[in-house]
């Protein structure tokens, strides 16, 4: 009886598509797939598309940026708005992979776009005034959002606003408006937080009703035309070596979004495959990963200009100048060594960068990786993966990452080693978009025999007594020896330098752990792949940071080490760190370091604080923030909080504290504590709210932000008392509603300009657009 009752609304509710559709035909003529793919008449044209990008990109892109943006409606791009919505997820549960639909990528039409499955927002029947407000999914939700703005403050309604990640998603084609409205009168949008201004609405009204006319065709300025022929040239030599060291430069740099630090302006670039040489349009090569077989003889790299807007949660910002092109030049192309044939795009080679790219210096991968790791290890985490509780619930809420030194002496050692682990260095992606318990089993036995041989090895080439002068100074100049990484429950920051006191856990990572990760977890994973896929690559990086830890452990009396990995590990199932259950039996020798203390771990800590501390940055120290004495102690005081009362914050906030007339920004970042990060499942029952902690930084650090707070710094003692006192969830409602700007606040969005522009005005390069899909309604 369930699925006859199933089947009967499937069937009305298609009727009723059918209704409303015909209907439409009717007023305004059938619709034409292909209208946006031609070039809109001249008048059109010349609209000012300045004021509406301004709307949509703080308005709109700031919950439809990403690939979790609902119904897959991207507006970050006009070829985005012109796409439409589509009510397949791309995260989710799948035993099958899906076919990916990445924008700019994987269609180059709307017409194309429309046989994938997306139906169009804008209207594409006649290009009436009437038809193009009617007919149009985008007009008519903002329309609806001014007849019901919804409530002016205090949380929205939990049983008629559904604002969670994983909520049932509403995507209504235009033929299915009429009862959508009628459904959901308060759902207008932006959904869930306040109406657009009458100016803004009336802008966006008039640019829909004038046919939404593109953007003007902007020409590349002839700088960046000739710095682009420049790196094209030299990333596309004839020689094999030149050929080889591209692939490899391409599949680590087809992430990040490229600039030239020394031009004026704010483009951006992105590197891709084509079909075509330089000097001729690009045919981009839209492989599902970055080294799957490009079905042409010869794949060019071209820099393609970035034509959408920039959101912070993919935005990884990479320079590309004169100093970078000869030092790529000195470690790939100038080094002696050969290159005796081109390595094949077979699954199990290409996904396994030990066998792709055995015949290039080792060093110079190392380089490539370490001297921009802030970077690198941005793409553990930034991209395509806008969620993602299964992959980051494997790494603790707040640790700090250092890596070793580059020796021009180890190098070759090393690249033998790793030549005779090939076998046990084999990686997830091999088995494409497949994956299962025996698959992982496997690989944890391929994983322990290598940490086995890999100690072996670096007890024969680092000597009796490891210290701390086998971590990377940053050469004395680079920001990038030490790092720091937060998790946000679902997503995931990094900065430079060693922020809070105490980490977690600490991991320390040299050449073969960074080149694994980024095949594992950048290069390798595919965000449409199937549970399958998902899981493994899930569990295998369970394997990856546990290396990391017991490299940090080397810098430990060897008598504690044990102490140390059992209180990282508390309560975690044997067979889940089967790997971990000696830490003395990888690389046994004593540490070098002398400890003076009884607590060598906060020892060390402080020690790997100082060594780095010649090239930290102290953007983020509070003291950076130009804030009075008073009130910095305050924060002070805050930072220090610990404990159970910080389980009701949010994860990620920011902080607006005035004074003197000035705003100052802060990141709170709620670090929740854990038993262990060792298993997949049941995360709330490995929590431990007493030891959970805060950090609170200058700036600006999660792209995601879960709340507002503005306080006068004359209120800090009082917000301060509130936040260690918070008991309940009732609690924290009085917090917000004391010192918050909720999403229903009428502030909300003179803030949120506010703050883009004062990130803007910190930080140029780095700053884009917050996401609000996790901004909280408590």
């Amino acid at each position: 009886m369930r699925k006859l009752a199933t089947l009967i609304l499937l069937s009305a509710l298609a009727g009723c598509a059918v209704y409303y559709g015909a209907r439409l035909d009717e007023r305004f003529g059938t619709a034409d797939p292909a209208r946006y793919d031609r070039p809109a008449p001249a008048a059109a044209s010349a609209a000012d598309y300045t004021q509406v990008k301004a709307i949509l990109d703080n308005r709109c892109v700031v919950c439809h940026g990403c690939n979790d943006a609902a119904c897959q409606l991207n507006l970050a791009s006009y070829a985005g708005v012109t796409r439409g919505a589509n009510p397949e997820q791309v995260y989710g549960t799948r035993l099958l992979a899906a076919n990916p639909t990445r924008l700019f990528f994987d269609a180059q039409s709307t017409a194309a776009w429309r046989a994938k499955g997306f139906h169009p927002v804008l209207n594409e029947r006649a290009a009436t005034p009437e038809a193009e407000r009617e007919a149009s999914v985008l007009y008519r939700v903002l329309r609806q959002k001014q007849k019901f703005p919804g409530p002016a403050s205090g949380v929205l309604p939990k049983d008629r606003f559904d604002l969670s990640l994983d909520r049932a998603q509403q995507c209504p084609a235009i033929e299915a408006m009429d009862d959508y409205e009628r459904k959901h009168p308060d759902w207008g949008m932006p959904y869930g937080l306040p109406a657009l201004s009458a100016a803004e609405h009336g802008t966006l009204a008039r640019w829909l009703e004038a046919g939404a006319p593109p953007p003007p065709a902007a020409p590349l300025p002839a700088a960046y035309a000739q710095r682009v022929e420049r790196w094209e040239a030299f990333l596309n030599g004839d020689s094999l070596k030149s050929r080889l060291a591209s692939r490899y430069i391409y599949e680590h740099w087809f992430i990040g979004h490229l600039y030239f630090d020394d031009l004026p302006g704010d483009e951006y670039f992105e590197l891709v495959r084509s079909k075509t040489p330089p000097g001729q349009p690009i045919e981009v090569i839209a492989t599902r990963r970055p080294y799957d077989d490009p079905g042409v003889e010869r794949p060019y790299y071209r820099l393609r200009r970035i034509a959408e807007t920039l959101i912070a949660k993919t935005h990884m910002p990479y320079a590309l100048n004169d100093a970078r092109m000869a030092r790529l030049k000195q470690w790939f192309l100038d080094a002696h060594y050969e290159v005796s044939a081109l390595p094949s795009y077979a699954a199990a080679v290409a996904s396994n960068p030990f066998i792709a790219f055995q015949q290039l210096p080792l060093e110079a991968r190392y380089r490539l990786m370490l001297e921009e790791s802030q970077f690198t290890m941005m793409g553990f985490i930034k991209g395509p993966v806008c969620r993602g509780q299964v992959a980051v619930d494997v790494i603790n809420d707040h640790f700090w990452v250092m890596f070793e030194k580059p020796d021009p002496g180890r190098a070759e050692l090393t690249a033998a080693f790793l030549a005779r682990e090939l076998v046990n260095l084999r990686m997830p992606a091999a088995e494409e978009n497949t994956g299962s318990l025996v698959k992982w089993r496997r690989y944890a036995a391929h994983e322990a025999a290598y940490l086995k041989a890999k100690s072996e090895f670096l007890q024969q080439i680092l000597g009796p007594a490891p210290d701390l002068e086998l971590l990377w100074d940053g050469d004395g100049r680079n920001p990038n020896a030490a790092l720091t990484v937060m998790r946000h429950f679902d997503s995931a920051t990094v900065v430079q330098g060693l922020i809070g006191e105490r980490p977690q856990t600490v991991l320390l990572m040299g050449y073969p752990l960074l080149e694994r990760i980024h095949y594992l977890l950048v290069a390798g994973f595919d965000v449409y792949g199937n549970v399958g896929h998902q899981l493994t690559t899930r569990l295998y990086m369970d394997f990856l940071r546990m290396e990391g830890e017991l490299n940090f452990f080397a810098f430990l009396p060897r008598a504690s080490r044990q102490a140390v990995r059992e209180r990282w590990y508390r309560g975690a199932d044997k067979h889940s760190i089967e790997l971990m259950q000696s830490t003395q039996a990888y690389l046994p020798h004593e540490t070098g370091i002398r400890y003076a203390t009884t607590d060598p771990l906060a020892e060390l800590y402080a020690l790997m604080k100082k060594r780095a501390a010649a090239v930290a940055s102290p953007r983020y120290t509070l003291t950076a923030s130009g804030l009075a004495a008073a009130p910095l102690r305050e924060l002070n005081r805050l930072a220090a909080l610990r404990g159970r009362a910080l389980s009701h914050l949010p994860e990620a906030a920011i902080l607006t504290v005035r004074d003197g007339g000035r705003d100052h920004h802060f990141s709170m970042i709620a670090n929740r504590a854990h038993s262990n990060v060792a298993e997949l499942f049941d995360e709330k029952t490995r929590r431990l709210p007493d030891e959970d902690s805060l950090l609170v930084a200058n700036g600006f650090i999660s792209a995601y932000p879960n709340a507002f707070f503005v306080i006068e710094s004359s209120q800090l003692p009082a917000f301060i008392g509130a936040v260690a006192g918070l008991k309940s969830e009732s609690d924290y409602a009085a917090l917000a509603a004391a010192y918050g700007v909720r999403r229903t606040d009428t502030r909300f969005w003179p803030h949120s300009d506010a703050l883009h522009a004062a990130w803007r005005q910190a930080a140029p390069r780095e700053a884009a657009l917050f996401d609000y899909n996790r901004f909280e309604n408590r």
